[in-house]
Parts: structure tokens; C-alpha cells; sequence
């Protein structure tokens, strides 16, 4: 009896045992499946929060990409630009003038008069007058001496044929010179900077663009005066400047490096907002600009080709940049080859930032 008492109580034991390792199980499970969910939950976070870093990031560059293109878009250069040309037709002009002055100035124009005046002179300077002659065969015979009084005129003959044929040569020499002098061309270029606050320069400029005739030499002449003038008027604005002259015989040479200049300027400019040349004309407006910023510099630049040598001072200050802008003003409308006056930024909302000018002016000379 005992004996099977003992036996259930050891089976019995034994099933608590078992019973109790299985919770003990169940318990490690337990606490593993715990583990488990919190790395879950834990990758689950940072996957999210990787996730969101990285469309913050993404967002951040897209704006900041926007921005930039709008502060682009803002800081855009729009330019302006009035004149024109008239080579073609100097060029015809001045073949013809050549072709005529060469006639007048050529020697076969000389040579008869000179050859009638010599022939004219000697003939009666050496044929004798009937009077004289019947006098000197009756007193000395035809082989005699010159006495001192016909050779003295003689002489004095002489140096007057000479003096008449140096006084003809000086004169036609003169003349070439002249008009080599004359056929020489000019192309003047004038820079000036100025404190972008100067709007109404560029309200002056953009009234001259839309008024002025540009198909004309005297309508080159009044943008060349009334741009001049308009810088005259804002001297306290001026900050800066440069000029240069350069000398050309031929009309194409003159008509290449004008247009090379030309070029040059107008690709600085982001786009041409204001046109006028030669009569054809063009108005756009696109450019913004963002409230938090303001225009900085303004800058105006002056080409000219003018028949004959002129010159320009090279412009360090207010007072030289002052006698370049009047001799500009001062070249005859028959003189004026072409002209163009080009502005930046053209638009009073525009914006053009004293780095900018820097890296595309960097001929300005501050005063």
C-alpha cells in the first residue's frame, strides 16, 4: 500500500515537474516573442523615420532648387539696346567720292595747263617783238650777248615757272593728305557704371528708345545727345567708367569691329527687353523680382563709328568721364557711321548685383 502510495505521489510530482517546465517554457516564449516585437516595433521606427528624414531631405532640395531658380529667374540681366547702321550705303558713297577726287587730283589735269603756261611763256619769253628785232638788225648782229637787263629777266622767269610748279605740287599734295586723313574711321566705346538707384536714367533711356527714328545718321545723333545728356544729369550716380578708341581705314574693318563690340555687350544680357535699331523694334517683359532684394548697378554702354580721327579721354573721374560723354554729343550727324547705346538691366525691376558686374565689366574703372 505504501509502496503505491509512494508511486502515485512520485507521478504526481513528476507531472507538477513537467507541468512546471512547460510554463517555464511558455515563459521564455513568452518573453522572446516580447523581444521579438520590440525590434520589430524599433525597425518599424526608424524605417519611418528614415523615411521621413529622407522626404524632408528631398523636399528641403526641391525647394531649395525652386529657390534657386526663382532667385536665377530674379537676378536675370534683361538688357536694352537702340540704334543702327548705315555702312552700306557710306561705303557706296565714298567709293563714288574717291573715284571723282582721283580724277580732279590726277596729273593729266595739271599737265595741260602747266604744258600751256610753260609753252605760253617760253614762246614769249624767246620769240622776239617785230620792234626789237628790226632794232637789233640794224645795230649788232643776231649771235650778240645777252645784255644784264634780258638776263635778269630771264631769271626772274625762271623762278616764277618754278615757284607756280612747287606752289601746284604743294597743293595737290595737300589735298591727298587731306582726304587720307579724312577716309580714316573712328570706333569710340563708352562705359559708365552707376548706383542702381539711378531709375530714372533708365526711365530716360527707355523713353529716348521708344521716340527716337533709328533708320537715320541724325536719328544716330539723337540717341548719342539725348543718352548723354540723360548721364549728364545724374552725375552724383556715376561710379565708374571706361573708354577706348580705335582707328580704321577701311569701312568693312570699321563695320566688323563695331558689330564684334556690339556682340560682345549683347551677350552679357540675359534677354533683350527693349529693342529699337535701325527702325525695328521689340518690347518683352519677363523678368521678376523678389521683395527682399534691390537693384545694385546700372550699366550704360555708348558705341560709335564716326568717319575722320576722334579721340576720348580715358575715364578715371567725373570730370574726364564729363568731356567724353561731350565729345560724343559733338560728332556731326554726317560723320556718324553707326551708333548703339546698350543698358542693364533694362526693366526697373530687374536686378543686376555688383558681383555680376564685376565678372562682366571688368574694364569699369572706379572713380
Amino acid at each position: 500500500m505504501n509502496n503505491k502510495s509512494h508511486a502515485k505521489n512520485k507521478d504526481i510530482s513528476g507531472m507538477i515537474k513537467v507541468k512546471l517546465s512547460d510554463d517555464n517554457d511558455f515563459r521564455k516564449v513568452a518573453i522572446a516573442d516580447d523581444d521579438i516585437t520590440i525590434v520589430i516595433r524599433r525597425s518599424i521606427k526608424n524605417v519611418i523615420y528614415a523615411l521621413q528624414k529622407s522626404v524632408l531631405s528631398g523636399a528641403l532640395f526641391v525647394f531649395l532648387l525652386s529657390n534657386h531658380h526663382h532667385h536665377h529667374h530674379a537676378l536675370a540681366a534683361s538688357g536694352g539696346r537702340m540704334g543702327g547702321s548705315s555702312f552700306s550705303s557710306s561705303s557706296r558713297s565714298s567709293s563714288s567720292g574717291s573715284s571723282s577726287s582721283g580724277s580732279s587730283y590726277s596729273g593729266s589735269s595739271y599737265s595741260g595747263s602747266s604744258s600751256s603756261f610753260f609753252d605760253s611763256s617760253s614762246s614769249s619769253a624767246h620769240r622776239p617783238s617785230s620792234s626789237s628785232y628790226n632794232s637789233s638788225t640794224q645795230t649788232s648782229s643776231p649771235d650778240r650777248p645777252m645784255t644784264e637787263s634780258e638776263a635778269r629777266a630771264a631769271r626772274q622767269l625762271l623762278c616764277a615757272i618754278i615757284g607756280v610748279f612747287l606752289v601746284i605740287h604743294i597743293w595737290v599734295f595737300y589735298n591727298k593728305l587731306k582726304n587720307k586723313e579724312a577716309s580714316k574711321k573712328s570706333i569710340l566705346m563708352l562705359q559708365v557704371g552707376l548706383l542702381g538707384t539711378a531709375i530714372s536714367l533708365q526711365k530716360d533711356l527707355n523713353q529716348i528708345a521708344s521716340l527716337a527714328d533709328t533708320s537715320t545718321p541724325k536719328g544716330f545723333r539723337y540717341i548719342l545727345q539725348e543718352a548723354t545728356l540723360a548721364l549728364l544729369r545724374h552725375p552724383n550716380y556715376c561710379v565708374s567708367g571706361y573708354s577706348s578708341v580705335v582707328v580704321k581705314w577701311s569701312v568693312s574693318d570699321t563695320e566688323k569691329l563695331f558689330n564684334k563690340l556690339s556682340i560682345d555687350e549683347r551677350g552679357k544680357f540675359d534677354e533683350e527687353t527693349l529693342v529699337n535699331v535701325n527702325n525695328v523694334r521689340k518690347k518683352s517683359a519677363t523678368t521678376e523680382k523678389t521683395e527682399m532684394l534691390s537693384n545694385e548697378c546700372i550699366v550704360v554702354t555708348i558705341i560709335a563709328a564716326a568717319i575722320g580721327v576722334h579721340k576720348l579721354p580715358p575715364v578715371k573721374s567725373n570730370e574726364q568721364l564729363k568731356e567724353a560723354l561731350q565729345k560724343l554729343a559733338s560728332i556731326p550727324s554726317e560723320n556718324i557711321l553707326a551708333a548703339e547705346v546698350l543698358w542693364t538691366p533694362q526693366e526697373e525691376n530687374d536686378i543686376l548685383t555688383k558681383q555680376q558686374v564685376l565678372e562682366d565689366y571688368p574694364l569699369l574703372h572706379s572713380f
